[in-house]
Parts: structure tokens; C-alpha cells; sequence
């Protein structure tokens, strides 16, 4: 019998593989894993997205830019919510999820890699052997410590700072900036959407500093200019949309999904809904201020059904509810994210309409359940 995993036991086992380094943080590790294969990211130029909110958006933008260009192009971005094949791209187009998983397997287990490590391990591995020009590659977890701390980046994009992931990359602002423009590279050009980080990225060795408007669409044009050293078009990227992100599900009633994970995700997201009473849908993570988040979310209407993703760190559904309560005239808990969704639309009607957000581990759970629906 054949001892070459199957394509399906690929998938398996990253999907087995714990998301959390047993000992710490860093880049030992992956830098090892890495020189096992050849050391595939040093066979092409990247640039490298890191932030808080924004990144896989602003990943794709300039990745469609470049592909505009001219340029045979791989991105590579995380979670997903379709399927795990969204997370690594050769020339606009999903690659072969399989193959690029079951090419790092035997070295990433040798290593003990953990399930970012290898899938970045994958998605080097798969830019190498596609001859790409350019990777554009969002980071996962600050910079620093991140797996894709390893690139060989000519430009690095910080879309934006919050207070998120507090317990790992700092208390502050400030501390998590240091933690993500970390990744800068002596003479590497960084792009900002924030200008007060301009000394932090001019003092880990930027070349120059690209100041520009937050919005994704001008960090991707600012990191696609800079990396080409030439003017692109901005229009061909108008069309480029992200599951999870403001996506439309469902029209009698209004259905949308979003992945706003954070406080500040919420923020961005609530003026950009249409102006309806929304019945919300949410699962939220245990650390990340969720009695904060559903304050913020209970401006969109009164009634909020309770959830939880299968992620480690999610707050039970309970809890949630009996946080919502002090936000919303109606708070259900419904544990099963499918009961949570079809509660929702019962309570909405058809003329109304549901939210459905505070994880895109939600949003990667009903879609498992729903197929593309």
C-alpha cells in the first residue's frame, strides 16, 4: 500500500494540527521548516500586509493590481470562510489546496509545525514552484513572532492599529504597532494608513514611508506603486469582493455576513450597512471585549441571537446572551450556529433583515453547513 497521503488526508491534517505553538512564539521553527524545502521564499519579492482589520482585503486589491500589471502573482491570506483553499492564490485563482499542503506535510510533522506554519510553509512552497513575481502575503498574528516573518519584502503594508490580540502583542496602541512594523526590512519601502506610525517604521529601517488614506483600495494602489515603481490602475480592483466581508447572503430577508471580529472591525462595519432594524447573529471570542462589541452592535435593532463558532477561545453562547442582555430588548442563546441563523430569519420576516458577524470562524462554520447558500 501506498504511504503518499491522499489529497483528502492533506486537508485532514491541517485541519488536525493545533493553531497555537506549544512553546511560545517565533520564528525558529518555521525558519527551520522552511530551510528543509529549499527555502522557497527567497526565490521571489513579496510584500508583506500586516494590521489589525483590513489585511486580507487589502491583500487581494493588491494582488488584482498587480495581476493588472502584468505580473504572475501569489497571495496568501487568512482564515478563511469557504474553504481552506481561499488562503493560498497563484495568478488570481485558488491553487491546488491539496498538492500545496501535502508538499510541506512529512517536513512540517518532522518539525512539530504548527497549522499556520505549515500553511504558510504551503504557500511559500506553492509561490516557489509557480515562478510568481511577487507574493503579497498577510501576516496572521502581529509581525514580530508571525510565521510570516521570513520574507524577503521590498514593501510592507500596516493598514491599521487597534487593541486586539492584547494578551500576546501588548497593551497599547503603541506596543502593537512595534509588534507588527517589526517586519520591516532595512530600505523597504511601508505603507500607512495611519500617519502617527511614521517615526516607529522610519526607525525599524524603512527606506521611505508612504502616508496614504485608510481605506483598502489606497493601500493596495500606495503598495502596488511602490513595488512596480510605476503608476496602476485603481479601477481594475473596484470589482474585487471577500467572502465575509459586507457580503450580501440573502435579500427577503436582507441577509448579511461579516466578519467583524473586533471592536474596531464593528466600527468600520456599522455605517457601511444599509439603514434597516437588523436581528443580529453573533458569535465573539472570548478576548476580545465582547460586552464592548455588542454595545456597539446593539444600535442596529433590539433583538440578538446568541452563537458560538467551534473555536477554542469563543464564548459560550449563554455567556454571550447574558452579556447582550444588557444591550438588547431580546436576547436568545442558540449554541448551533445553523438554529442561530434560521432563529434569526424567523424573527426577522422577510421583510426585514439579519446581521450575521463577531467571527469569521462563524462565518467559516455556517458556510461548512451551508455550502455556498
Amino acid at each position: 500500500m501506498s504511504s503518499i497521503p491522499s489529497a483528502t488526508d492533506a486537508t485532514t491534517w491541517i485541519a488536525g494540527l493545533s493553531p497555537w505553538p506549544a512553546d511560545g512564539f517565533g520564528t525558529e521553527r518555521m525558519r527551520a521548516l522552511l530551510a528543509d524545502l529549499g527555502d522557497p521564499q527567497e526565490r521571489y519579492p513579496a510584500i508583506h500586509v500586516v494590521g489589525t482589520n483590513g489585511k486580507s482585503t487589502t491583500t487581494r486589491l493588491t494582488e488584482t493590481l498587480l495581476l493588472d500589471a502584468g505580473l504572475r502573482v501569489g497571495a496568501y491570506l487568512s482564515p478563511h470562510v469557504r474553504c481552506w483553499g481561499e488562503r493560498i492564490r497563484v495568478s488570481g485563482k485558488e491553487a491546488d489546496f491539496e498538492a500545496a499542503a501535502g508538499a510541506v506535510r512529512a517536513a512540517a510533522d518532522a518539525r512539530g509545525a504548527t497549522q499556520f506554519e505549515a500553511l504558510t510553509a504551503s504557500a511559500l512552497l506553492a509561490f516557489a514552484e509557480a515562478s510568481v513575481d511577487a507574493a503579497v502575503v498577510e501576516a496572521g498574528l502581529g509581525g514580530r513572532h508571525d510565521a510570516t516573518n521570513v520574507l524577503r519584502s521590498s514593501v510592507v503594508v500596516l493598514t491599521s492599529v487597534a487593541l486586539d490580540h492584547m494578551e500576546v502583542l501588548g497593551d497599547s496602541r503603541e506596543q502593537i504597532a512595534a509588534e507588527k512594523l517589526a517586519v520591516v526590512r532595512p530600505g523597504c519601502v511601508v505603507v500607512l494608513g495611519e500617519a502617527e506610525w511614521r517615526e516607529l517604521a522610519e526607525e525599524n529601517g524603512a527606506g521611505s514611508v508612504v502616508v496614504t488614506a485608510r481605506s483598502n483600495l489606497a493601500l493596495a494602489v500606495a503598495a502596488a506603486e511602490a513595488f512596480l515603481g510605476r503608476p496602476v490602475d485603481p479601477h481594475a480592483a473596484e470589482s474585487i469582493t471577500l467572502p465575509g466581508r459586507l457580503e450580501r447572503r440573502g435579500e427577503r430577508p436582507l441577509e448579511i455576513w461579516d466578519g467583524a471580529h473586533n471592536l474596531a472591525g464593528v466600527g468600520w462595519l456599522l455605517p457601511r450597512l444599509p439603514e434597516r432594524e437588523y436581528v443580529v447573529v453573533c458569535s465573539i471570542l472570548r478576548d476580545k471585549r465582547p460586552g464592548m462589541m455588542l454595545e456597539a452592535l446593539s444600535v442596529l435593532g433590539p433583538t440578538l441571537v446568541a452563537t458560538q463558532s467551534p473555536h477554542e477561545r469563543c464564548l459560550p453562547a449563554a455567556e454571550l446572551a447574558a452579556l447582550g442582555a444588557a444591550h438588547f430588548a431580546r436576547a436568545e442563546a442558540q449554541p448551533d450556529p445553523r438554529a442561530a441563523r434560521r432563529r434569526a430569519i424567523e424573527l426577522a420576516g422577510s421583510g426585514g433583515a439579519v446581521l450575521v458577524t463577531g467571527s469569521l470562524y462563524l462565518l467559516a462554520e455556517l458556510s461548512d453547513q451551508h455550502g455556498d447558500t
